[in-house]
């Protein structure tokens, strides 16, 4: 019986191909499973994959769960050329994919996951803090357009901000009216606007 070149190991580099199946059995087993019953050893069946690869390229349960949650999000981050309309439309596209996907729910899991759970913990600070230079990006491109000033921080902004969505995803209050969300983003605005 020949091995299979495609999947061979290479060792602690990712193989490509064992890699995307291991994210589908990942995605599978959600399907099927739930984020209750999701399992490592459950997704390595499925992927035909040993236990250790899967550890190896992801360090926990909660590193590949985000993974998949990074794979599924489609949130639109506008480019108005305006401040306001960036970051109520992002906040508005974010509350909604929270709410309205199964990718959501995963996030959501993982977030109380976290709590309590060393290794998501450590997983979610990872994935926050690229996030936080991201959505810094959207105050950097209000800078560069003279909206905001020069010396503000973006990434302390972007931590407002994220708090902000977070508190709405910790409390179930993802269906915020828009002009409840365009007034929290006046107030942010108001103190990091050019006068």
């Amino acid at each position: 019986m020949g091995e299979d070149p495609a999947r061979r190991s290479i060792g602690a580099r990712r193989n490509p191909d064992s890699a995307e199946a291991i994210l589908e059995a990942a995605e599978a087993v959600l399907v099927e499973a739930g984020y209750a019953g999701f399992s490592i050893e459950a997704v390595a069946r499925r992927a035909r994959a040993g236990k250790p690869t899967i550890y190896r390229w992801w360090p926990s349960k909660a590193a590949l769960l985000l993974e998949v949650y990074k794979r599924q999000k489609r949130v639109a981050v506008p480019d108005t050329g305006n401040l306001e309309d960036d970051l109520v439309g992002f906040l508005q596209n974010l509350f909604s994919h929270w709410r309205d996907t199964s990718s959501g729910s995963v996030f959501r899991s993982l977030v109380a996951e976290a709590q309590s759970d060393e290794a998501a913990a450590v997983a979610l600070t990872g994935y926050a803090d690229g996030r936080r230079s991201h959505t810094a990006r959207i105050i950097e491109r209000a800078k560069a357009r003279g909206e905001v000033a020069a010396d503000i921080d973006a990434a302390l902004v972007a931590d407002l901000v994220a708090s902000y969505a977070w508190k709405h995803l910790l409390t179930n209050r993802l269906d915020e009216d828009e002009a409840v969300i365009r007034a929290t983003v006046r107030y942010v605005i108001s103190g990091i606007s050019r006068n």
